[in-house]
């Protein structure tokens, strides 16, 4: 069964957890990189989870962490950040449970449109964006690590 927890500032640890498995397993999919948050004091972990307006959770299934999402407002829209499903839960839905999470969540706050950035050639994850709805962007992306390579923008109407 796959459960949904929101989380806060209290919650740091669990989060860092997962946001370091994600990032040491799949380093081409964030703009963040592991040896930025590796060695990050508690206090980093919490003001990121601290941010006013932001929603975070975790999935877990049958209790073990299976991932994670987050949603910030911005201006006229809100956006879809920091999404990454563990090996282990891939393919059992986890994915649609947290971006559905983030989706309704969006829709609480009056957000009309839901952004998300995916690196090009992270297939899976386009994928998935791609069957909830989203639509690529003409919008460019943040520059990744590279300096070369810019995040694909997708949106969806809520």
């Amino acid at each position: 069964m796959i459960d949904i927890q929101a989380i806060g500032p209290d919650d740091w640890k669990s989060w860092s957890e997962l946001r370091l498995a994600a990032l040491e397993e799949a380093p081409f999919a964030f703009g963040s990189q592991l040896a930025d948050w590796v060695d990050a004091p508690e206090e980093r972990w919490r003001e990121r989870l601290s941010a006013p307006g932001a929603y975070q959770v975790i999935a877990t299934i049958d209790g073990t962490p299976a991932g994670m999402a987050g949603g910030f407002p911005d201006d006229d829209h809100a956006e879809l950040v920091s999404m990454w499903v563990a090996p282990a839960g891939r393919g059992k839905g986890v994915g649609n449970a947290l971006m559905t999470a983030v989706e309704d969540w969006a829709r609480g706050i009056g957000a009309t449109v839901l952004k998300l950035s995916v690196v090009p050639g992270n297939d899976p994850a386009h994928n998935l964006y791609l069957r909830h709805g989203y639509v690529d962007t003409d919008e460019p992306g943040d520059l990744m690590a590279d300096g070369v390579t810019r995040e694909l923008v997708m949106q969806k109407h809520l």
